[in-house]
């Protein structure tokens, strides 16, 4: 199984970017899907994230700006964010688990990471 991500960038505060996240080599429906991020001298958090079955979680600081969904065409999981803020700054990776850990970093496959910056 690997998990692939792009779509990191720069952008202003107040933007948008969309995360992209490719899981190949296991049927794509029996992954549960999150992404992570982290930012220098913190720890990794969970921003999101989305089951075999759809249902959906998000950290509290995300809710409203933040949205997790499948292309079942591609096999993409995204997640759009918008109006960013420079507290969302961080690199984010993504991560997939036949055992859906929601927001926990207990994932036993994950991608490189894709930086997203958001300046003020």
């Amino acid at each position: 199984v690997s998990v692939a991500e792009s779509g990191g960038g720069s952008v202003q505060a107040g933007e948008s970017l969309r995360l992209s996240c490719r899981v190949s080599g296991y049927p794509y429906r029996a992954y549960g899907v999150a992404w992570f991020r982290q930012a220098p001298g913190n720890q990794r958090e969970g921003v999101a994230s989305v089951d075999s079955d759809e249902e959906k979680y998000y950290a509290a600081s995300v809710k409203g700006r933040f949205t997790i969904y499948r292309d079942d065409v591609d096999h993409i999981v995204y997640l759009q964010m918008n109006s960013l803020k420079p507290e969302d700054t961080g690199m984010y990776y993504c991560a997939a688990d036949v055992f859906e850990y929601r927001l926990e970093p207990k994932y036993e496959f994950w991608g490189q990471g894709t930086q997203v910056t958001v300046s003020s």
